[in-house]
């Protein structure tokens, strides 16, 4: 038995809660503690429960409003570098087709940076981040977006995919406000991640890969990332469903991202980790250094005469694409666009390209892609996702070095470069490679640590932050 002055024990047994005195009375809780407490008071409120359930009805028109949107992505896509070649005599798009296209994306795109409410959308080079795209700037990006990324536009259409699932989930809830704006700033944040990340689930594999990208981006844990996931996980996952589901009733083609074949599995063993780790380090550099050059053409088109210099880099990365199929006498689709379509024919056919054409394809799309970072709208991801990949299966011919990691690898190691997410990237590179992933975990983790603190020394040599997002 204990005296006044004697400490009264903890009963849960617990060694690192603060004792009390029966003096005293109960020890004030811990700043963590509150935190929870006040995390699991916010996940049972009704007005915490109400967002649930709006989460959930917006996860189905949002992603109708995606299926649609990358279906005419898609249409227009085909209909630039498929349909109208073969329609005036070319069996594939001739090697000065991008010179009229890229030319014609400019010259749509320059009235739109310029002086439409928005500016596109957010600029590429700063990753995904960026405040949410509301109602009134989501057309210029749904504009942006359909009109120049089918010209051959070296970008992706995640970003625009989400500033329509926060644009349309922001309007959805101005409505239930009759027009006014919401009062709480937090559920407006809450709503429209909520809705961006229904969105681009629907091209990346599903809701896993963009619960963890909205985690890790926000560099939240415990409570507090409970209750930013689970509108995310319902709206994503609700999404998903509709999306997919759709697409399989109406046989549409929305050009998703996926690998439907790898090259056959092989055990990384030494070799490859001694050629992988080195690669990774390549890869990530080269990456952070195409975002400078990113940095360099969001300056210059911003500085000034916007219109005009926005027109001139769609020029410049017209001239690179013509440059990559004047020197490997290859498609220049394969360097335009986004990347997704070779990277399935990189995947399925390694062999199809030779080190000379994948270098060529590595360079002039690079360059292309780090222009457009800067001065064109669109996402980063899809074409780094080429671009890795393309590298890394360059020096697959390397003695002990297979291919099956060297596509693991680069992926991996290139979208940790552009996002900065490790743990984000090496999520969408096991998806990607499907069953193989499995013997390729180790080595999709080692790329992913290595490409992020390549890019963080990078980074500190040029003086840059890390992350602008």
């Amino acid at each position: 038995m204990h005296s006044s002055e004697d400490p009264v024990g903890d009963p849960s047994g617990r060694p690192d809660r603060p004792r009390m005195t029966a003096a005293e009375g109960p020890a004030p809780a811990s700043p963590d503690e509150e935190a929870q407490d006040g995390a699991r008071q916010a996940l049972l409120s009704p007005r915490y429960l109400k967002l649930l359930l709006l989460s959930v009805l917006l996860g189905v028109p949002i992603s109708l409003a995606c299926f649609f949107f990358m279906g005419l992505l898609h249409w227009l896509q085909n209909e630039v570098w498929t349909s109208l070649p073969k329609a005036v005599g070319y069996k594939q798009p001739p090697w000065w087709w991008p010179l009229p296209a890229l030319a014609l994306a400019g010259v749509i795109l320059a009235p739109i940076v310029s002086r439409v409410p928005g500016r596109g959308g957010h600029v590429p080079v700063n990753g995904l981040g960026g405040a949410p795209v509301g109602p009134r700037e989501l057309p210029g990006a749904v504009v942006a977006a359909l009109a120049t990324l089918p010209l051959g536009v070296v970008l992706g259409p995640e970003a625009p995919l989400m500033a329509l699932g926060s644009g349309l989930a922001l309007f959805a809830m101005r409505g239930m406000t009759h027009g006014k704006s919401p009062a709480d700033p937090q559920a407006v944040a809450l709503v429209a991640t909520a809705g961006s990340t229904a969105a681009i689930s629907t091209i990346l594999g599903g809701p896993i890969v963009a619960a963890i990208l909205v985690a890790e981006a926000a560099g939240l844990a415990g409570a507090r990332l409970v209750v930013l996931l689970m509108p995310c996980f319902v709206a994503s996952a609700t999404g998903a469903v509709v999306f997919t589901g759709f697409g399989e009733w109406t046989g549409l083609s929305i050009g998703g991202l996926s690998l439907p074949t790898v090259p056959p599995d092989v055990d990384p063993d030494a070799g490859d980790f001694l050629w992988g780790i080195p690669l990774a380090v390549l890869i990530a550099a080269g990456v952070a250094l195409t975002r400078g050059l990113g940095r360099v053409t969001h300056r210059w088109t911003t500085a000034r005469l916007t219109a005009p210099r926005t027109i001139a880099c769609a020029l410049a990365v017209g001239v690179l694409i013509t440059a990559y199929a004047l020197i490997t006498g290859r498609s220049p689709e394969e360097a335009a666009l986004s990347g997704q379509v070779t990277l399935a024919q990189l995947a399925a056919q390694p062999g199809a390209w030779s080190v000379g054409a994948l270098l060529a394809l590595v360079v002039c799309k690079g360059l292309a892609w780090g222009i457009c970072l800067g001065s064109l709208r669109g996402g980063p991801i899809f074409p780094s996702l080429m671009l890795g990949a393309a590298a890394a299966l360059a020096c697959a011919g390397l003695p002990g070095f297979g291919a099956t990691p060297a596509l693991a690898l680069g992926m991996c190691a290139a979208v940790t470069a552009v996002l900065g997410l490790p743990l984000s990237a090496s999520v969408l590179t096991v998806l990607l490679m499907g069953p193989d992933a499995h013997d390729q975990m180790p080595l999709i983790m080692i790329a992913a640590v290595v490409a992020h603190l390549t890019v963080l020394l990078v980074n500190r040599w040029r003086g840059a932050s890390p992350r602008k997002e």
